[in-house]
């Protein structure tokens, strides 16, 4: 188990001192509307089997970082292009630092995405406060319903107080928001969706996400068949009974 927060290197400018290990130069996916650069942030407090990302995870060490001067100098040339920058893992939020991080590109100009599991309100508290204005859309994964399930999604034991925490608390702060769930077929069904939708009924987007076995963490979970498209079709209909923007995403 990875440490929740990383100190940070107070001798560094903004005390920025987590290691960046990935950066997409140009995404026209990571955030609806928007052309974004993301950068990817080591560790997580979740173990998802079905993590993609797993290498930021396990062996971060084994990526090359990313210097953030490199980083900004490529914002800094781009930025009548680039809307924005996402914010992503690994968890984030594992890193104290990262309200310094959200800041550097703010005093660039550029709109902040934040990718989150949601396990940390305090900090989460922090980049949403109207007062320090660090974030301008969050996306937060329910990996299942709020139950016995969420931790088996999860790979670890969950503190889902801390995750109801998080979604009131999102939903509350007046930051655009959007909520979703990578339908694992070996966890969730029809009955899983409407449940978490139900959690979150009124919410302002919930995203159904094909999952894709490829490059799971698990390797079992990469002999699994996704859901058919038409089967997250029925799931967004009725997840659309509680949260009216239900949509799907990666069929």
């Amino acid at each position: 188990m990875y440490p929740h927060t990383k100190k940070s290197d107070a001798s560094q400018p903004f005390g920025v001192g987590v290691k960046i290990r990935g950066f997409l130069e140009t995404s026209f996916l990571d955030w609806d509307g928007k052309v974004s650069s993301v950068v990817f942030l080591p560790q997580c407090n979740f173990a998802c089997p079905f993590c993609s990302n797993w290498l930021l995870v396990h062996e971060p060490e084994s990526l090359p970082e990313v210097k953030l001067e490199t980083i900004e100098h490529f914002l800094e040339l781009r930025k009548d292009f680039i809307d924005g920058v996402v914010i992503t893992g690994g968890e984030p939020t594992c890193h104290a630092d990262l309200p310094a991080l959200t800041r550097r590109f703010k005093a660039l100009g550029l709109l902040v995405k934040l990718d989150t599991n949601g396990t940390n309100p305090n900090m989460l508290s922090e980049l949403l406060s109207p007062n320090s204005k660090l974030i301008d859309y969050i996306a937060m994964d329910i990996k299942a319903p709020l139950d016995e399930k969420y931790s088996l999604a999860a790979g670890v034991k969950v503190d889902l107080a801390k995750i109801k925490e998080s979604l009131k608390l999102i939903m509350g702060s007046g930051v655009d928001y959007e909520f979703r769930t990578t339908v694992t077929p070996n966890i969730l069904g029809k009955p899983e969706i409407a449940a978490i939708a139900r959690t979150i009924a009124g919410a302002k987007k919930y995203v159904l996400q094909q999952f894709v076995p490829n490059h799971s963490m698990v390797k079992e979970m990469r002999a699994l068949d996704p859901h058919p498209t038409e089967t997250l079709r029925e799931m967004a209909a009725s997840a659309k009974l509680y949260v009216a923007n239900t949509i799907v995403r990666g069929v």
